[in-house]
């Protein structure tokens, strides 16, 4: 996020200079984004892809720096778990077919990253959480070997004065203790960014909200933690509780610092901004040398590095995103997708995110005033335990009207409106068409990532016991997403 982080211990002065120069980036945003023209331009598409190395048991293999140094290639950077890596792909104009060429850049990296591991004796998997995970690979012994994590978990820990509670309930039971922030490299995610000028934050932020729900509910890839089966898009509750800076006395007065949000966008990102310095303290008090204030004077573009640094410690579903690159701009970061289990299904999800938003932004400021905060948030949720099956509220017009149904027939009702979105954008109708029908497939078929893990398991099951179950299980993943064909295609074996 622009400032290199080269230590993990920081004093009360720094965290008090550190809030200040928060105060000056805020001030310096505000008046940015009243200048003239300020981020208007097209509109662009990116993403981060969160990756997992394995050991051919298909075990958690902690190698990310032997493996990164190995492939030397920017766009590769570590991630919090010494099994994690992430990838950074090129940002591209929201036409034409944006989607083939990042699709296609993504193949070819985790080429790449799965060639320099198999040389450590790896793979890559693209999953949202490992299956085959086991209490031991998340030790504070697991993080990354990097100051910024290190220091990472030493802020959360100093807020937080006592152990991390993890109660997860599914058709399974979790629930333990552990005393640092190592559960969160078992999550993995495909995350997109979307630019949007200024003027369309709000609308399009809101529209983000909305749609996420219905998106997650068919795009469910982490079925599994430790061995137990809980949500569909286990992540979602166990990012929340592994990085959770409240004590018991303020779990109920304040949001958390990974949420889904507090209500809809009125006036804007820098709404956002202000709320992630004015509710979440920070945790990585690194200052640098530039002076927003000064710069803006001066008639240049500030990095705004200290407020850019602490709004990725505070992990919205969906983010705001300031970059001063291109002249300045924002972005909406949709940060709710797993990883895997393929590139062409990450690309479908991604597809109907965009496009519904892109939709829903058009009338957004008319649902959004009728139709609750609280239904989206409540959607967001149910989505993430339930899948396909979740029953989920969604507006019919401006009246207040909303109807209940089963997320898999919304899904279904929804996808003229995404493909709707992607063409107004200029996405070229036989990419949009056909990445749009493997969302449509995926419903038919009743298989989702999530879906196939819990078939495959139980197939497994009636011959070997879980953890055996579990790993052949995870063999067979590997072996059908190598072969990049779409989830709702793979068959189900005991």
């Amino acid at each position: 996020m622009g400032l290199s982080i080269d230590r993990d211990q920081f004093d009360d002065i720094e965290y008090a200079r550190f809030s200040e120069r928060l105060e000056h980036s805020l001030i310096a945003l505000r008046r940015l984004l009243k200048l003239p023209g300020f981020g208007v331009g097209p509109m662009t598409v990116g993403a981060e892809l969160e990756l997992f190395l394995v050991d051919q048991q298909g075990q958690a293999l902690p190698l990310n720096h032997e493996i990164r140094g190995a492939v030397g290639d920017p766009r590769v950077t570590l991630e919090l778990g010494r099994f994690n890596l992430e990838l950074n792909l090129t940002p591209r104009v929201l036409a034409g077919r944006p989607l083939s060429a990042m699709g296609a850049e993504a193949s070819a990296a985790v080429c790449i990253v799965d060639q320099a591991a198999r040389v450590c004796g790896g793979r890559v998997v693209l999953v949202g959480i490992l299956p085959t995970l086991r209490p031991p690979d998340l030790t504070w012994e697991a993080i990354s070997d990097s100051p910024r994590y290190r220091a990472l978990d030493n802020g959360l820990r100093r807020l937080r004065h006592e152990p991390f509670q993890i109660a997860i309930n599914g058709t399974d039971t979790l629930a333990f203790w552990t005393d640092d922030i190592a559960l969160e490299a078992a999550n993995t995610s495909w995350q997109v960014h979307l630019r949007v000028n200024p003027a369309d934050f709000a609308r399009t932020y809101n529209a983000a909200q909305l749609a996420t729900a219905p998106v997650l509910a068919v795009a469910g890839n982490s079925p599994i933690f430790f061995g137990r089966r809980l949500w569909e898009e286990t992540r979602i509750a166990l990012f929340e509780q592994s990085a959770d800076d409240r004590d018991e006395l303020s779990r109920c007065r304040r949001l958390a610092r990974v949420a889904f949000g507090s209500g809809w966008v009125r006036e804007g990102a820098v709404e956002l901004f202000e709320e992630a310095v004015r509710l979440h303290e920070p945790v990585l008090p690194v200052v640098g040398g530039e002076h927003p204030l000064e710069v803006l004077e001066q008639g240049g573009i500030p990095c705004l590095d200290e407020l850019r640094l602490h709004q990725s410690t505070v992990w919205r579903w969906n983010r705001a995103i300031y970059d001063p690159a291109d002249g300045g701009h924002l972005r909406v970061e949709l940060r709710a997708l797993p990883a895997g289990p393929t590139v062409p299904d990450m690309l479908a999800n991604a597809a109907f995110l965009l496009g519904l938003t892109l939709t829903l932004a058009e009338d957004s400021p008319a649902w959004s005033r009728v139709f609750g905060f609280r239904q989206a948030h409540r959607n967001f949720y149910c989505a993430a335990q339930q899948g396909l099956d979740a029953a989920l509220h969604w507006p019919l017009g401006r009246d207040g009207r909303e109807e209940g149904m089963l997320a898999g027939d919304l899904v279904l009702r929804l996808l003229p409106d995404a493909r709707r979105g992607l063409r107004t954008a200029g996405v070229a109708d036989d990419e949009a068409d056909e990445l749009l029908r493997t969302i449509e497939a995926r419903v038919r078929t009743r298989q989702t990532g999530a879906a196939w893990q819990r078939k495959a398991l139980a197939a497994l099951e009636r011959h070997m016991d879980r953890e055996r179950a579990l790993a052949v299980m995870l063999a067979r993943y590997r072996e059908l997403a190598a072969r990049q064909q779409p989830v709702h295609t793979w068959p189900v074996e005991g």
